[in-house]
């Protein structure tokens, strides 16, 4: 089957020289991320409650391959609309995002509310162009990658289909777990144990959210493996199964109307109902701003 590639963007593009209840406290992995960074730019930004690594791509590269050297298990996580919405109310979820190694700004509607709160993020990294970008940066370097999940089938299409596509690449397997086999401890153990025994350098979840970044904070440990992502509808996109949506509604933060058109029987609670807790979060988040910044005002006139 043809894989649809009208999102894909070159790395020509992208230089590779160049506890229940709901905290305040904002929830990222600290371990080795401030060493992400190479510039002076602040190397981290909270929105919503969550941590964000504020960095490029070519940054995001480096930060791979110093785990992969350094044979560190962890996982990238890649927030959006739905990700903060699921922030709010799932304690395990949060529990994720304080564990993971990197956490990289998905979706546009995340760049427009960071920017709008005065802290711009350097670039959107979304996990579905990431599959490309990074499978060409593994094939470059010579990183074996591990395709997990998805419908049967649908990893092995994609991993044949980036193997053709990126010559060199290592493929350390394929493998589309039974459906609900995470709640079945035999299935599960059996899952994870092909992935540890495969070794890879990076291995893709394709389980949907929540689900496949839960997993990766029960089981990252477990694999041993040093990138592990959450990467969703990704595989189905590269095997052509589901089309993603053309290049103009991505960047007008769009691509959710798109899917919800594809898939309207299982996609419409959590885009017209879930995720318009959106609106009232970012609503709150820029009154506690002002707020800050008038206290932060009549704090320098009592100095004065």
């Amino acid at each position: 089957m043809k894989a649809d590639h009208e999102t894909f963007h070159s790395l020509s593009n992208h230089s590779l020289s160049n506890n229940d209840k709901m905290s305040d406290k904002p929830c990222c992995a600290q371990g080795g991320l401030p060493t992400v960074c190479q510039t002076t730019t602040k190397c981290t930004v909270t929105v919503f409650g969550m941590t964000i690594n504020n960095v490029t791509l070519d940054e995001v590269f480096a930060a791979v391959t110093r785990q992969i050297e350094a044979r560190e298990p962890g996982y990238i996580l890649t927030p959006n609309v739905d990700h903060v919405c699921t922030f709010q109310t799932s304690a395990e979820f949060r529990e994720a995002y304080r564990n993971a190694f990197l956490v990289l700004a998905d979706g546009t509607p995340i760049m427009w509310a960071a920017r709008a709160l005065g802290m711009p993020i350097k670039q959107k990294i979304s996990g579905s162009d990431l599959v490309y970008w990074l499978t060409e940066y593994a094939a470059r370097k010579g990183y074996s990658i591990f395709f997990f999940g998805a419908a049967e089938g649908v990893a092995g299409e994609a991993a044949a289909i980036l193997q053709a596509r990126y010559p060199g690449l290592k493929v350390a397997g394929a493998y589309s777990p039974p459906l609900g086999f995470d709640k079945d401890p035999k299935a599960n153990a059996e899952a994870v144990r092909i992935v540890r025994d495969a070794a890879p350098d990076i291995c893709y979840v394709a389980l949907g959210s929540p689900k496949q970044d839960v997993w990766n904070l029960r089981h990252y440990r477990d694999t041993g493996v040093p990138i592990q992502i959450g990467v969703g509808a990704s595989l189905d996109f590269v095997a052509g199964r589901t089309k993603r949506a053309p290049v103009w509604m991505q960047k007008v933060g769009l691509e959710w109307a798109w899917r919800l058109v594809q898939e309207p029987r299982r996609l419409w609670r959590r885009y017209l109902v879930n995720d318009m807790q959106i609106i009232p979060l970012f609503l709150k988040e820029l009154r506690n701003k002002r707020q800050s910044r008038r206290r932060h005002s009549l704090s320098n006139g009592d100095k004065l």
